[in-house]
């Protein structure tokens, strides 16, 4: 018999890659070890789930365990792969019943990644946090509730969460004032979230603007809001450590010498891929440090597999190997090494490191190389221009001012990337600028789509395609 095809890693991209070859082979028999409680969750919903938007941790989550099981998939939690052997074909794995070898056919590596908290010396301590994990978020919300009206059961996730760190946090006195180190989709996303509890927000970024690679113009609207909506930036300023009283979160002290009494620490400086598992294998890294896989998702070692956040994909742009960990490449790569799996070569897709991020009123979307030199480096002559156009008919109610970046290559007029702001449906629009990119079009191009155009939805010229004019006339020059 066959031995089954192991997949470490429960969430997006394991499950996806189990689902499908579950429906797809169901005589292939497959064994997902998940190191933790939680499995098939939404991280990007944590900091709404803070916020009190989304009402339990239960609704973060895609799958149950009893959901997986009818799907033919032998789940086991709280069962942590420890290495892996690709000669013998085998993984060594530490759970309740004990360490054991467990023989694979196939292997996926989907260990996800973790954020990063090295740089911050004092990230351990009670009352920070990073918002990578149901748990955290539970505790977050947790030390926000007034303990009078707080208990654990409210929040949902009955037989995952961490009870006992969730109650000790509902049983503290909630913070007056927050400190955020960084100014990435985390930072921004929690700086909204905390001030919904009526928390004084003070949000750390060592860049000049929030939310760098989303590029300039998108950087200096969302600080103008961020501060519209009470959130205290502090740009150009490193956090060297968090001040610590009894064990406590107690302030920061930044490179300058500076410090301020804070009580809540949310630390979002990036992330790190997980692949210690296969760091003395023959399974080879990239220049990210992420897992080097082909266009199959299979690595330098036949019949080893990765996808999600701990591994590379091919940028759409460049042509070339990048790690950009979001949530769609996850879950398509895993679907796409499924079917693979299941007899069908599949394609995992191409990346454009297409991304949105909401800032309280404001709408935030990028796709491909925004920045100039990033641009430069991966060989092109990068031209950009930047456009502010309404969103609907002028005369229509709603409408607003949406920005947008296009940037070009000045000799193929190729467009490379773009960006977009806007409180009206601006993210989505972004879409439009992935797509050209997938296909390769040039500026003159998506000039001459024919997007849909009615006023309770778009001007004439729909602000991409305003961009495109402002930009193919600069190329002409």
């Amino acid at each position: 018999m066959t031995d089954p095809v192991v997949i470490v890693g429960g969430d997006a991209a394991g499950l996806s890659a189990a689902s499908k070859l579950s429906r797809e082979d169901p005589e292939r028999e497959v064994i997902v070890f998940e190191r933790g409680r939680w499995v098939s969750y939404a991280h990007c919903g944590e900091p709404y789930f803070v916020k009190g938007e989304v009402d339990t941790l239960d609704d973060l989550l895609s799958l149950s365990p009893a959901e997986i099981d009818e799907r033919g998939i032998d789940l086991r939690r709280e069962h942590e792969v420890v290495g892996v052997d690709t000669d013998a074909g085998t993984v060594a794995v530490e759970g309740a019943d004990g360490s054991f070898e467990q023989p694979y056919g196939d292997l996926v590596v989907a260990t996800g990644a973790r954020a990063r908290t090295g740089p911050i010396p004092g990230s351990e301590l009670t009352g920070a946090f990073t918002i990578h994990g149901l748990d955290s978020a539970a505790a977050v919300r947790a030390l926000l509730t007034p303990p009078a009206g707080f208990s654990v059961d409210d929040l949902g996730g009955e037989g995952y969460v961490d009870r006992e760190m969730v109650a000790r946090y509902g049983a503290m006195e909630p913070p007056e004032t927050a400190a955020i180190v960084g100014g990435g989709y985390v930072g921004v996303e929690m700086a909204e979230a905390l001030d919904a509890w009526d928390v004084d927000v003070h949000l750390f970024q060592r860049s000049e603007l929030p939310i760098p690679t989303f590029g300039e113009a998108v950087g200096e609207t969302v600080a103008d809001h961020l501060r519209e909506r009470g959130v205290d930036l502090h740009l150009g300023a490193e956090v060297d450590e968090l001040i610590g009283e009894d064990g406590s979160v107690a302030g920061v002290r930044c490179g300058d010498g500076s410090t301020l009494k804070a009580e809540l620490a949310v630390v979002g400086v990036g992330v790190a891929p997980n692949v210690e598992i296969v760091e003395d294998t023959p399974v080879e890294l990239g220049d990210s440090g992420a897992i080097a896989v082909d266009e199959y998702g299979e690595t330098a070692v036949e019949g080893v597999y990765a996808a999600g956040d701990c591994a590379e994909d091919r940028h759409v742009v460049t042509d070339e190997p990048a790690w950009i960990p979001l949530g769609l490449t996850a879950n398509r790569a895993g679907r796409a090494i499924g079917q693979t799996l299941a007899g069908t070569p599949t394609e995992t897709g191409g990346i454009a490191g297409t991304a949105v991020v909401k800032a309280f009123d404001e709408e935030c979307g990028r796709a491909g190389i925004v920045d100039g030199e990033e641009a430069r480096e991966a060989g092109f002559d990068p031209v950009s221009r930047t456009v502010t156009a309404g969103s609907r008919s002028g005369y229509y109610p709603g409408n607003e001012e949406t920005t947008v970046t296009l940037v070009a290559d000045r000799e193929s007029g190729r467009l490379i990337g773009g960006s977009i702001v806007g409180k009206d449906r601006a993210a989505v629009r972004i879409d439009t600028v992935a797509t050209a990119l997938e296909g390769g079009l040039t500026v003159a191009e998506v000039e001459g789509l024919d997007l849909a155009y009615a006023p309770p939805f778009s001007p004439v010229w729909d602000p991409v395609l305003v961009a495109a004019k402002v930009l193919g006339g600069a190329l002409e020059r």
